[in-house]
């Protein structure tokens, strides 16, 4: 999972070409950290999304001007326009599968 930052967002979410998944989390965000690991496993079975991850701390402005005002948020960008989204308990590892499954 690549690990984007508010340097590289625009170059790997926005510009990207096809599928790309973002998983918005915080360092203080237990739910985040718990669902991680489900979403990283998920990497290998959806082969055409990419993967990122961004740390909202290190960058609010970013993840507010994307609309994310809760935490854990899995958007699905595609061509650099968020296409789906499940946000705080409505993201769960079923759920984001689902959404994976609607997009590959």
């Amino acid at each position: 999972m690549l690990e984007v930052t508010k340097d590289n967002f625009e170059q790997e979410v926005k510009q990207a070409e096809g599928y790309v998944l973002v998983d918005f989390w915080g360092p203080t965000c237990e739910p985040c950290k718990a669902l991680m690991p489900h979403i990283h496993a998920m990497e290998d079975e959806f082969k055409n999304v990419k993967f990122t991850s961004f740390d909202i701390s290190k960058g609010r402005r970013l993840a507010i001007g994307e609309k994310v005002m809760g935490l854990p948020v899995i958007a699905i960008y595609k061509d650099g326009s968020q296409v789906d989204s499940r946000v705080k308990e409505d993201a769960t590892k079923e759920s984001v599968r689902e959404m994976l499954e609607k997009y590959n």
